[in-house]
């Protein structure tokens, strides 16, 4: 016969564990309905305590299970640190997953979350698909994403950076200074951002009756994005190259530098970092708040989960979905 667990019992009150906990232990904190509830349910399941679940009440645990994709992790340490700091206050574990192409895939990462019974989930991967999302939302678990996409629903929030508005008011910007000839650099990496960039600069240029057709795609069967620039730039020569990583940057500045190009050349680099101060010219770029991507991704957990249990409910209405500015640092490779 199947034993009961506290799980269960939870999920079938529509309650929390702490709050299954407090019922068992007789607390008189849990409103007098709840308590009838749960004290139904555990008769209907025929559930067994253990001191696990009256230990509960009296020192709750709540887990996060914290889910990253390996293109992002030169950003995990600052999204960590706004993360933990906000989950040491509500006394949070933090579980980390990581998705990584040919070893951990995200459906793998899924279901592992769900066996671990993860209170809640925060999402720093774009390519995380409705059918993930649906089968988190089907065994309860709460959703924070970060990044890029923008996210609505019940359970579900999401702190983002609005790449394609960012994009879209840099190519406005030199368009209506003349300079029309402006190039993206692919990310292949990075596709669902690079979809976004794209979209942004396109409408730029028809704001303009003008047609966006700089995309710079990198092939394949190059490991690196150096080798294919430097052929690129020796036969195209733009006013602008705009690129969203670092690296990707330093290698349009260094094939740039040794086509002696670089004087006519501007470059902008949308994910700034430490390596763009480095190189010379350095490299101008938007600086990301990534510490509070984590903070603010953690706090609208902690009112998604308050939000399930309705012993600690908010009763005002709070925000979900919210974007995060960013600022421009200009630096050597941009002429104003």
């Amino acid at each position: 016969m199947k034993k009961i667990t506290i799980y269960e019992v939870a999920k079938e009150s529509g309650v929390s564990l702490a709050t299954v906990s407090r019922v068992i232990n007789g607390s008189s904190v849990v409103k007098e309905k709840t308590r009838l509830k749960v004290e139904e349910v555990i008769a209907k399941l025929g559930y067994k305590p253990n001191a696990m679940a009256q230990g509960l009440a009296l020192q709750k645990t709540t887990t996060v299970a914290l889910i990253v994709s390996d293109n992002s992790v030169y950003n995990n340490a600052q999204v960590l640190k706004g993360l933990t700091d906000v989950a040491k206050i509500y006394k949070y574990n933090i579980s980390l997953y990581t998705i990584s192409d040919g070893f951990n895939s995200a459906n793998e990462i899924v279901d592992a979350v769900i066996k671990s019974r993860a209170d809640g989930a925060i999402v720093f991967d774009d390519k995380f698909t409705q059918e993930h999302i649906s089968m988190l939302e089907e065994y309860d678990v709460a959703v924070v994403f970060m990044g890029v996409n923008k996210f609505k629903g019940e359970k579900l929030g999401s702190v983002f950076i609005n790449f394609e508005e960012m994009a879209y008011q840099l190519a406005k910007k030199y368009i209506t200074q003349g300079k029309k000839n402006i190039a993206l650099v692919e990310d292949r990496k990075n596709k669902f951002v690079m979809t976004k960039m794209i979209d942004g600069i396109s409408k730029a240029f028809n704001e303009h009756q003008l047609s966006f057709d700089g995309y710079v795609a990198i092939p394949e069967n190059h490991r690196s994005s150096y080798n294919h620039l430097i052929e690129y730039f020796k036969h195209n020569s733009h006013e602008l190259v705009i690129t969203y990583r670092d690296s990707q940057a330093i290698a349009t500045l260094n094939a740039l530098t040794e086509l002696n190009k670089l004087s006519s050349t501007e470059i902008v680099c949308a994910l700034d970092s430490k390596y763009n101060a480095m190189v010379r010219p350095q490299i101008s770029g938007f600086k990301i708040p990534y510490y509070d991507l984590g903070a603010v991704a953690m706090r609208i957990l902690t009112k998604l989960l308050a939000k399930k249990d309705p012993e600690e409910q908010d009763q005002g209405h709070f925000e979900k979905e919210i974007e995060l500015g960013y600022l421009f640092t200009k630096r050597g490779t941009t002429k104003e």
